[in-house]
């Protein structure tokens, strides 16, 4: 089993990803959440995870543990395969999906390719106990999962176009006591510096 590759990336073609590793080089299918971080030549650690089926074997890379983690909780939910987890992670982010499962929030969950309202409320149903009893654990803490920033600021942030991820985690370092037109505020602010 190929738990983690650390290399070159040689090119990316869509969600491909060739690695180089030692003189080898490795297919990797990345969510899209990594495409941005990932260039030509650029020296890159990839957590993985290699998928087994009838028609071959699939490497699908992350760039941390905890991406990796949300994956393999979303390949044990009938009816969400790689390419679906993938696309979760990619286009919703994986703090996000935790407290989506968490938040019975299955709207966020839908916004993923591939992922209807009713495979979005199997993922909550399936997997919210799990994360509720501890059995996965977000950036170290079991608190971490439950407690999710401002759904309001966060809401209103991807309304202006920001990714999920991207706003959860300019919540997180915004005073919550401030009113909401000055927590956007200092969120763009944010988001702006990158």
């Amino acid at each position: 089993m190929i738990g983690l590759l650390r290399g070159s990336v040689v090119e990316i073609e869509g969600n491909l990803a060739l690695i180089e590793v030692s003189g080898v080089g490795y297919e990797v299918i990345v969510p899209d959440s990594a495409l941005g971080k990932l260039a030509p030549k650029a020296e890159v650690t990839l957590y993985t995870r290699q998928i087994f089926r009838e028609d071959g074997v699939t490497l699908c890379g992350f760039l941390d543990r905890n991406e990796r983690r949300v994956f393999d909780l979303l390949l044990e939910v009938k009816g969400c395969g790689p390419k679906v987890a993938q696309a979760l992670i990619g286009q919703v982010g994986a703090d996000s999906i935790s407290s989506a499962i968490v938040g019975n929030d299955a709207r966020t969950l839908s916004r993923a390719s591939g992922v209807g309202q009713r495979l979005a409320e199997r993922i909550i149903l399936e997997l919210k106990p799990k994360i509720e009893k501890g059995a996965f654990v977000l950036g170290g803490s079991a608190s971490a999962v439950v407690s999710s920033p401002d759904r309001d600021l966060v809401e209103a942030l991807v309304t202006l176009g920001y990714r999920r991820q991207d706003a959860d985690l300019a919540a997180a370092k915004i005073d919550s006591s401030l009113a909401l037109d000055e927590r956007i505020k200092q969120s763009l602010q944010l988001l702006k510096k990158g």
